[in-house]
């Protein structure tokens, strides 16, 4: 059962499948454990940027292509529940409709992308990429009357998904069965179902044939793989993943604007997080994104209280000063690219690897001592 359910591809490290089962099961917990406004909300985007760096992750580390544009579907997703809920009302109908549509606009334009781009060098798709994603940005920004310009959209969600919503009166193990609660384990379950399907792709026939692309692209056409065709589809079936990810992001948050879902810097972030994690691993996407999102949303509070510690030194204090936090964030990527070039799961896997590898005998390596 768990090898289905894992695709064959398991962590092969005990370090890292203890990570992930730890991070799994504090995520499954958190409502329970954490009840608090902002650790649901810092668990809800992990589990929003799981899928999305996963299905980054599908591009960059399994098919070698770099894209600027994959905020962009992130953003369609949004915005599809975003206006379909605003224009319809709160119904189930209408975020249905909003996802529906959202796909479909993202197939098609993953699909003309890849089409007209993949043919090009790494170097000059990726910046058509990033002029696409660039344009379609201002385009949101601009169109007001339908995606509410810079303000965003606010909207409503089904009544069982609004935090008024109570199901029981009393807590269940000290958690509201609200809809904060019912919203959280939406979120929990459908990105466990994608990211499973995901890390199938990857170790499907076509995913082995990505990776030959990603490895050798010219080799891979000498055998008879049109590398334009699953180039292209790796990218749509990204796009479509990410599109689901903004969606997920619609229904948390109950608004979207541009800055919430198309600006440049949830790019970056995506992209470290890939290359944190471990690119072309698909695991690295949980332990990525659990480290990066809990520093970005702890780092400034645990600075603080350092800060305040070292009160009586000042130098210490300014150094430690929550104002600093992005400094001390980029060192400990910098940090963790220089120990861990292949990422936090790559490393892991290959240093498991090197325990598994049976030690020569004292003959085999020529050790004087064997010959008598």
């Amino acid at each position: 059962m768990m090898r289905k359910l894992l695709s064959a591809d398991y962590p092969r490290s005990r370090l890292v499948a203890a990570l992930l089962v730890a991070i799994v099961v504090l995520l499954a917990l958190v409502p329970f454990v954490f009840p608090g406004a902002k650790s649901l909300s810092v668990a809800a985007k992990i589990l929003i940027f799981i899928l999305l760096v996963a299905s980054y992750d599908l591009l960059l580390g399994y098919t070698g292509i770099v894209s600027f544009a994959h905020t962009m579907f992130f953003g369609i997703g949004a915005y599809g529940v975003a206006i379909a809920c605003s224009r319809i009302g709160p119904t189930w109908t209408a975020i249905g409709v909003g996802v529906v549509c959202a796909l479909l606009l993202s197939a098609l334009l993953a699909l003309v992308i890849g089409l007209f781009s993949l043919r090009v060098k790494a170097i000059f798709f990726a910046m058509i990429t990033l002029a696409v994603a660039s344009a379609f940005q201002t385009l949101a920004s601009q169109l007001s009357e339908i995606t509410g310009g810079e303000d965003g959209l606010n909207f409503k969600m089904p009544e069982v998904l609004q935090p008024s919503f109570e199901l029981f009166e009393d807590t269940v193990f000290g958690a509201s069965i609200d809809g904060r609660f019912i919203s959280y384990y939406l979120l929990f379950f459908v990105v466990a179902v994608l990211f499973l399907a995901l890390l199938r792709i990857v170790n499907s026939p076509f995913g082995r044939v990505l990776q030959a692309i990603r490895e050798n692209d010219f080799r891979a056409e000498a055998l008879g793989y049109r590398t334009v065709v699953f180039r292209t589809l790796s990218n749509v079936l990204a796009a479509l993943f990410a599109t689901l990810a903004g969606a997920l992001l619609a229904i948390w948050l109950r608004y979207n604007g541009p800055d919430t879902s198309l600006s440049f810097e949830i790019m970056l972030d995506t992209l470290l997080i890939v290359v944190i994690g471990g690119m072309g691993t698909m695991y690295g996407a949980i332990i990525g994104s659990a480290f990066f999102i809990f520093a970005q949303s702890y780092l400034q509070d645990l600075m603080g209280w350092v800060s305040g510690a070292f009160s009586s030194l000042p130098l210490l204090a300014a150094l430690f000063s929550p104002d600093r936090w992005l400094l001390w964030l980029g060192l400990l990527f910098v940090l963790s690219v220089y120990y861990f070039p292949t990422g936090v799961v790559g490393k892991l896997r290959a240093r498991a690897l090197l325990r598994m590898q049976p030690v020569p005998a004292l003959a085999e390596r020529g050790d004087p001592g064997s010959a008598r």
